[in-house]
């Protein structure tokens, strides 16, 4: 397989993965902010939306025009991307109905502290990490892969500590309506 192959397949299948995440999150956020779910200020969601797809197709255009041919990073970034995906999935599945790209949190909801979250704080954000780090080994993206992790962690630490403090001092019922 072409290095072009590898990086369009790549991108097609993060790219679905991405929008069949986004259809679930856009349904679950309606279903919070029905339920009086609250979104804290200072979030970087508005940038993140948009970085997030863009240094997937960056690291494909890289790895696509100047990637190398297929060998063990290869595999070693399939092995990765499958193992963030389940991370993420099992995320995902823990948060069921409160899982968004956004910051919602219900007044009076307890925090979760199953599944992944029972192990790691922020389990969907280290699995976001390695599904960058997944892409720049499958492509071979040597300039744009560490650059989309450095850039994408900056964004990361920012959103934490959003979240973060959303959970710590969680909103009164009828706030902010």
């Amino acid at each position: 397989m072409s290095p072009t192959t590898v990086a369009f397949l790549a991108l097609l299948a993060v790219l679905t993965m991405m929008g069949a995440e986004a259809l679930v999150s856009r349904r679950n956020e309606r279903n919070l902010r029905h339920r009086g779910a609250i979104e804290p200020p200072g979030d970087v969601y508005a940038v993140m939306q948009w970085v997030y797809p863009a240094v997937f197709v960056a690291m494909a255009a890289e790895g696509a025009i100047s990637g190398p041919d297929p060998g063990s990073p290869t595999r070693a970034g399939l092995i990765l991307l499958v193992a963030s995906k389940a991370l993420k999935f099992w995320a995902i599945a823990a948060l069921g109905p409160r899982w968004t790209f956004r910051v919602l949190t219900l007044p009076g909801e307890p925090l979760v502290d199953t599944g992944p979250y029972a192990f790691v704080r922020h389990p969907n954000y280290v699995a976001v990490v390695g599904e960058l780090v997944s892409m720049a080994l499958l492509v071979g993206a040597r300039v744009t892969g560490p650059a989309a992790v450095v850039l994408f962690s900056v964004l990361l630490y920012k959103r934490i500590g959003v979240e973060d403090r959303a959970l710590r001092h969680p909103p009164c019922s009828g706030a902010g309506r």
